[in-house]
Formats: C-alpha cells, structure tokens, sequence
C-alpha cells in the first residue's frame, strides 16, 4: 500500500513538472496523417458498356444498388423544369405494375426504390435481392409516364414555385444563378409556370429514350455481395439494357466580372436581408487546388469557429451564423459568402464580408488555422469511411474524374502536407476580392443606397430577371391622390362611407385540408376579430376591442404589447385606407413597381411607432392588388365584385413564411353593416 501511495505522488510531481513545462502559447503540431485502409471497390464491365463498382460489405445483411448516369448539363429551355419530372415518372407505373402495385411490392419486402433524371437507386435485405433487382429492372425498362401522374406532377410544382416566388432563400439562389450563369445557362435558366406547362408526356419520354443508356451508366453496388456474384446477377438484369449515342453539350464557361457587381431583389416585406457573395471558380475534383480549397473555405466560412461566423456573428452580432462554400463541378464551381442580417446592418456586414475575403487573400492563413482546419476535415473524412456507400462514390469518382487509384487512400496525407504557404497560395489562386457578385434580396429602399459604395446595383425581380423599370406617366401624382383614386375606384367615397362594419367568412384549402378564416370588423368602435378553423377546430384567434388586444392559440393567449396592438390596428380596418390620415399615419409614394406583370403604385403605410405595411395599387384600375406586411407575410387581392355600392376582393391569396404553400382564400359569406355584439369578438 505504501508503495503504491509513493508511486501515486511521483506520478503527480511528473505531471506536475511537465504541466508546468508546457508552453500553451503554441497549438499543439499536428502528428503524421494515419494510413487509411479503404477496401477497394472490384470492377468489371457489360459488353453494352456498363461500368459496374463492387464494394463487399457483409456486416449487415443487405445490398443496394445505385445507378448513375453520367451525361452533360443539360439546357431545358423552354420545358424547364423537366429534369425534375423525370425521375417519378419512371416510378409512375410500368407496363406490368401500376405504381400502387410497384409501391406494395417495394414496401412488402421492406426495401427502397427511387429514381431521378440521372439516376436509380434500390436496396433491400440480402434475402430479397432478387426481388428488388426485378423491380429495379421493370423501372429500368418499362416505365409507361403516365399522364395522370405528369398531371399531380406539375400541380405540385407549380405549389413548390408559387412558394418559392416569397422565400428569400430560394428568390437569393435564382439571383446568384442568374447573374453569375445567365439564363441561357443549364445552372442559370429558372423554372417558370409557362416551362412547367409546356412539359408534356412525350418530352418525358424523348427524354429517357435519349439520355437511359448503358455506356454512359455506372452501377455501384455495395453490401452483402462479392464480385462473382456481382457478375452473375448484373448479368441477369442489365445485360439486355440496350446501348446507344448520347448527345453531348458544350457551354460558354462563366467569367468574373471586372469589377464587383450588386444584384438587388427588393423584397419590401422583409425584416432581414439574404446577403450572398459569389464568383465562379474552375475547380474540379482531383484539380491541384482541389483538396487546399477544402482548407481555405474551414477556415474562412466553414462552421462555428471560422473568420466570417466569428466576425459576424460572435463580435458583430450582424446574424445567427455567417458560412462559405467552395463547390467543386465537371462544368464550373462556385465561391460563396452568405448570411441572412438584418436590414439596418446590411452594407456593414457586406463590408465586413468583403474584409474578410481581402484579408484571406492578402494576409493568409495562421498555423493554428490551418492545424485547426485539417483536424476538423480529417474528423468529417474518418466519419464519412463509416458508411460503405463511401467506398463506392470514392470509386465513381475514380472513374468519372480520372483520379489515380490512390487518390483517397492517400487523401489525409495530401491533406496534412499542406504548409500555410501553400494555402495562402491557394487562397491567391482561387479568389479576387474585386471581382465578386454581390447579391442581396431585402427591402430595397432601405438598402439600396447604401449598396452602391461596393458596385454598380442592379435590380432583378424574383425570378432573377432584370428587374422592369416603370417610369410614372403622371409626374403629378402622389400618394393621397394613388388612396383618393381606389376609394373612387371601389364605389365612391360616399359609398365607401358607409360601410360601418362588416363580417366575412373565408374557406380554403391547405395540403388537403380545410380551412376557414372568419373576420369581423367594426370600423366604428375600433373592434376587430378574427378566427382560423383547420377541419372545423379553432386553431387561432385574436381579438382587438377597448384599446386592447389578445392572441389565443392551442389553449393559452397572450396580451399584445402596446406596440404590438398599435401595429395590428393597421390591418384591423375593413377598409382601411378611409381610417389612415384619421389615424395619424404617414404614406409615401415609392414610385410604380411591376406585380406578377402589373405596374402598380408602391405606396409605404407608417405609424407613429415605426411599424410600415405596403399597399400596391394597380396604375390602370386602381385597385388595390396587395398588401406586405413585415409580421404576417403578403396578400393578393383580385376578383373584385360589388356588394352593396362597394367593390370587394372576393379572393385572397396569402403568402407566409408560417404557411407551407399559398392560402388561396375565397369569400364564401360576406355581411355589410350587420348588427355586432362583444360575443361576435
């Protein structure tokens, strides 16, 4: 016992010693890079020209197959949008399974089938292999595209499109494509309405008959099978897969510009801006900077404790993260800076983003960077050899990018050679600061002054097209003569007048279940309800009545804020443009603004407390065709019908980033004048 308390003490003075001995100052060397022991995928190939990847994995008895097809980007033009029909179509139905019957089949076996424009995929266990092989063949070989199928298809789109027209997200990533690529680009063209219903059942078909062919395919296979049986099975199935000539395209290669550039969407309802900041790159798997690039983008934007998440959000406080992202492509990649910031720090935190790039390429990298930097992708790279599918894109790419043979058994090594200098040479080769796009969606008239200290701004709508420039043909006019025209417009304000109150029920439909809003106004007394049923259960509530206001949800309410209240009391009017001067809110005329196609007046609503919503206001008509608000998200008013001397929209439509598709509202009942008490509140 005595010996081992001895021993214990000298232990403890050793560590001691040597803890004081340490020098903390300097990050700990980095050791050798550990030899990777990747299992090699066995290959052989068809005589159709079938190239065929196997990786043995027997720890689990399963299998799964992936083939891919490798064909150049493709320009779809006026039938954009094809490409991503493709793949459920082919799982629409074959000529022996309609797709109820190819998806019972697939789930009574417990496997996995999926498809898309460049690719199929099956897996299941070992024991019903043969199954999902045959399955995977019937798709393979005999898909009929059924039209009802495109039908459902295309509807769903168009849902998925008309949502996208008010995310920022995807409005920024239309914007980025379309000033870096161009439109006439395979990663520059948008999917429209118009492409979407230009598909037809032929396209789909011409398509497949063109581009699903043996010699331009691989086949990975990984799982519970060995080379001989590989050979024996993919035989069975895809020996008979006909080949054929495959069209190839070439494109104009994408240049930076020669000086930065800013490219504006103005989205006046948005309480933060989505900044990106981009420039093409050629950069390709396998290419000399390809691996250093990895190292550049960890440390300039690549997680939690990068230069631009540090600066911007951790000292700046600008947003909730900052991130990079250097993308690697056969045709062209992409340099990217992004972060979504609120509206008021938008040209500080451009200017910061902007730092950082200059620095990175002028100052370089530190040696705690670079150690931090590869240990972090030498982690992801290790956690990725977990999964066996791994192996097999590690041996597509081989392939694909004629790599040498050892490229990723050696990949950490490369990896941890890299000195700062050769990262800092990297970050010169890859990167100029002057030459970048830099694009913003936010509300441009908070922002687009102070964008045009980094470049030239140029305005695009939505869909990433040059935005339309409407000039006012009535030099005169301003915003109480844009209001006096729609009260005239909609009856007269004598009319208008005498609306008092109102009650109005409105149904819709969302992802198959219905909807109803019901409103009720009392413009006399400053009293407003409202009530949202889903499947006839009130799911939301508020009420405004005594200089006061609530919000009842599943069970519990909240009082609203002063403010809160002040800012609801905005749309609380039935017809709320006879209650504005009234109220003491300021209007503004912000010129004329193209919506969906019709130029309209941009006129900004502000209360006292600094709360805006944004009318637009048809120049021809003089309706009011929408309304932003910054809380609630926007409306399209159309099918305007006369009840009672008065024009009223009778069809709303409802944009929210807290719904998951467009509410399309309809007025089913619509009561003017009825008599109130505080129960209908």
């Amino acid at each position: 016992m005595k010996k081992i308390a001895i021993s214990f003490v000298l232990s403890f003075m050793i560590a001691a010693v040597s803890f004081a001995q340490l020098d903390r100052s300097q990050f700990p060397k980095s050791g050798p890079a550990p030899e990777i022991k990747i299992g090699e995928a066995e290959t052989f190939t068809l005589n159709n020209g079938l190239k065929v990847f196997v990786v043995q994995n027997d720890k689990l008895p399963r299998v799964a197959f992936t083939l891919v097809l490798e064909r150049d980007p493709l320009l779809e033009g006026d039938k954009a949008g094809l490409t991503g029909f493709v793949g459920d179509m082919m799982t629409g139905g074959t000529t022996t399974r309609t797709k109820d019957q190819l998806d019972e089949e697939v789930d009574f076996i417990g496997g996995s089938l999926s498809a898309g424009s460049t690719s199929i995929f099956a897996s299941s266990l070992k024991k019903h292999q043969s199954k999902i092989l045959e399955l995977m063949a019937d798709v393979l070989y005999n898909p009929v595209f059924p039209q009802e199928e495109l039908d459902k298809l295309k509807k769903q789109s168009l849902t998925a499109l008309a949502t996208s027209k008010d995310d920022p997200g995807a409005i920024s990533s239309r914007l980025v494509n379309a000033m870096i690529y161009g439109k006439d680009h395979p990663y520059g063209e948008v999917t429209t309405e118009e492409t979407i219903n230009n598909i037809t059942v032929e396209d789909i078909k011409k398509y497949y008959e063109t581009f699903f062919k043996p010699n331009i395919a691989y086949l990975a296979i990984v799982g519970d099978m060995d080379k001989a049986e590989a050979e024996k099975v993919v035989n069975e199935f895809f020996a008979k897969w006909e080949p054929g000539d495959v069209p190839t395209f070439t494109y104009k290669t994408p240049e930076r510009p020669e000086e930065n550039v800013v490219g504006l969407v103005d989205r006046s309802s948005s309480v933060q801006t989505n900044i990106n900041i981009v420039q093409p790159v050629n950069l390709k798997i396998g290419d000399e900077n390809y691996i250093s690039s990895r190292l550049v983008n960890q440390i300039l934007g690549g997680g939690s404790s990068s230069r631009l998440f540090m600066n911007l959000r951790e000292d700046k406080g600008y947003t909730y993260g900052a991130y990079s992202s250097i993308s690697s492509d056969k045709l062209i990649g992409e340099i990217s800076a992004n972060a979504a910031v609120r509206t008021e720090v938008t040209d500080s935190a451009v200017v910061q983003f902007i730092y950082e790039l200059d620095r990175l390429v002028k100052s370089g990298v530190t040696e705690e960077e670079l150690e931090k930097a590869k240990s972090n992708l030498a982690g992801s790279f290790g956690r990725s050899l977990e999964s066996p599918s791994t192996i097999a894109n590690f041996a597509l790419n081989t392939e694909r990018y004629n790599l040498p043979k050892d490229y990723y058994a050696t990949y950490l090594q490369k990896m941890n050679s890299y000195t700062v200098e050769d990262i800092n040479k990297a970050a010169v080769d890859l990167i100029q600061p002057d030459k970048m796009y830099i694009t913003a969606v936010g509300n441009g008239s908070e922002i687009k002054d102070k964008l045009a200290q980094f470049g030239e701004v140029r305005m695009y709508d939505n869909m990433g097209d040059p935005a339309k420039e409407i000039e006012m043909a009535d030099a005169s006019m301003t915003a109480e003569k844009v209001l006096e025209n729609y009260i005239s417009a909609i009856g007269g304000e004598e009319a208008v007048s005498q609306i008092k109150a109102a009650k109005l029920v409105m149904a819709a439909d969302v992802m198959g279940n219905a909807v109803q809003i019901a409103m009720t106004f009392d413009d006399a007394n400053m009293r407003f309800g409202q009530k949202t049923m889903v499947m006839g259960n009130v799911m939301q509530s508020s009420t405004m009545m005594d200089g006061k206001g609530s919000i009842s949800a599943q069970g519990q309410t909240i009082e609203m804020t002063d403010e809160q209240y002040e800012e609801a009391k905005m749309n609380a009017f039935f017809i709320p443009e006879l209650h504005y001067a009234a109220m003491g809110y300021a209007i503004q005329l912000d010129g004329v603004k193209d919506v969906d196609g019709t130029p309209a007046y941009k006129v900004i609503i502000s209360n006292p407390s600094g709360a805006k919503v944004i009318n637009y206001y048809s120049v021809d008509s003089g309706l009011k065709i929408k309304n932003e608000n910054e809380k609630a998200g926007d409306t399209f008013y159309s099918d305007y019908q006369e009840k009672n001397g008065v024009l009223i929209p009778m069809s709303w439509t409802m944009k929210s980033p807290m719904l998951p598709v467009p509410l399309e509202a309809k007025i089913e009942t619509l009561q003017i004048n009825p008599p109130l008490t505080e129960t209908d509140f």
